[in-house]
């Protein structure tokens, strides 16, 4: 808990990290109350699902330019126009979901534009981290608590907008996610913490060199791990229903959710050796075995252990994936960096509900298990066997902190 503590010491750090996570609570609760919302004001799940698609397709598959308007123009100046935008964007459609007899060309427009817009909260704190503690030790811990609290707000969220709409209109809660961003987005870039950050000549020389600022190598693996977790829902489903007890759904996925909060929070504490690079392979073969081995339990008990076992690689294997991102970003690619990560993991998570809704019910379960894991396997293997990346300029052990209210240098990053 003490290196936790002095992560959260850091000048600044804490005020950022809680009201950065204030604002990346909507993104538990907007796609929940969007699909109650639409569902209710259009009287349509085709239309829900087709609103949801376009808001989650904009949402990913932009988002790592939208984190390189961060880093070309720093946070105050990028993220605020995006909030505001998101939120207004949010609160039409709960307009439009409360007037009733929605169009669903009119909210799918919404949707897309809203997703289109949604502000980069998190791979910008993650650079704002890499900003305030240059100690790499230090980094991973920070980044440990960012996952596990992050992993945290998308538990809570779809909790918050169950408890609202048993009181109000689903449309209440579209509006508690524009609230909420407009507000965390706003207190995050007024932080002291973040002035200085991105920008400049150095963000447009390092844009003009990579545009896009993929590193392949952590987002191949964050892809892989997003496909076996993104088929995850649905094979416990099938399992449950296999075992005649549909009711033990929640609890199994539940014991995922507190295996990679342990292993989240573990992973922060414990000072590991070597490179982000060399433990990212092991911590997603681990996650591959243990969906494997999930695929063999005969009873809903040894499926929490297996489902818990491998929660405990999830949390470890993305925040690796995210440092060793900041490892291979230069100073004016790093919130590009770290949302290529981000986009991998979600755009495979969505690819893997697709392909394991087909292949189910053709295959045996035990073999779908093995095969949401496969992908996971396969880029570890790659990782491991790549030759020549780029290290980028490793991070000392141990240096003195750079006062965020002082001017900064990208000198010796």
């Amino acid at each position: 808990m003490s290196s936790y503590a002095a992560v959260l010491r850091t000048p600044h750090a804490c005020r950022a990290f809680a009201v950065g996570l204030l604002g990346r609570l909507s993104y538990g609760v907007v796609p929940l109350a969007l699909v109650l919302a639409v569902k209710e004001g259009s009287g349509s799940y085709a239309v829900a699902g087709s609103v949801m698609a376009l808001f989650g397709v904009s949402g990913v598959l932009l988002s790592p330019v939208r984190a390189g308007l961060v880093d070309r123009y720093g946070p105050r100046r990028a993220l605020v126009p995006m909030a505001g935008g998101y939120a207004a964007l949010l609160v039409v459609i709960a307009g439009v979901c409360l007037r009733g007899g929605a169009s669903g060309v009119e909210l799918c427009v919404l949707a897309g534009a809203a997703g289109t817009c949604t502000p980069p909260l998190g791979p910008t704190m993650r650079a704002l981290w890499s900003e305030l503690l240059p100690d790499r030790r230090m980094l991973e811990t920070a980044y440990s608590l960012d996952g596990v609290c992050e992993e945290l707000l998308f538990v809570g969220g779809p909790l918050l907008v169950g408890a609202l709409v048993q009181y109000a209109h689903p449309a209440t809660a579209i509006a508690l996610g524009a609230a909420l961003v407009l507000a965390g987005t706003v207190g995050m870039t007024g932080s002291p913490a973040v002035r200085g950050m991105g920008g400049g000549e150095q963000a447009e020389r390092d844009g003009a060199r990579g545009a896009w600022g993929a590193p392949w190598r952590p987002a191949l693996v964050a892809a892989g791990v997003g496909v076996g977790l993104g088929g995850v829902d649905l094979l416990v489903i099938a399992f449950a229903d296999g075992q005649g007890r549909p009711s033990v759904v929640p609890w199994l996925l539940a014991a995922l959710s507190v295996g990679s909060t342990v292993g989240g929070l573990v992973n922060g504490a414990v000072r590991w050796g070597g490179s982000a690079r060399g433990r990212l392979a092991p911590l997603a073969a681990g996650l591959a075995g243990a969906l494997a081995l999930a695929g063999f339990v005969p009873d809903p008990y040894l499926m929490a252990v297996a489902l818990a076992l491998a929660g405990l690689f999830v949390a470890p294997a993305l925040t690796t994936a995210y440092l060793y991102a900041d490892e291979l970003a230069t100073p004016g690619t790093r919130t590009r960096a770290g949302a290529w990560v981000n986009t991998a993991v979600n755009a495979g998570s969505s690819g893997s509900s697709a392909a394991v809704g087909l292949v189910l019910g053709q295959l045996p379960l035990a073999l779908c298990f093995v095969l949401a894991g496969v992908p996971a396997l396969g880029s570890a293997l790659a990782v491991r066997a790549s030759r020549g990346a780029r290290a980028g300029v490793p991070r000392p052990e141990s240096v003195t902190r750079v006062d965020p209210r002082e001017p900064r240098s990208t000198a010796g990053r």
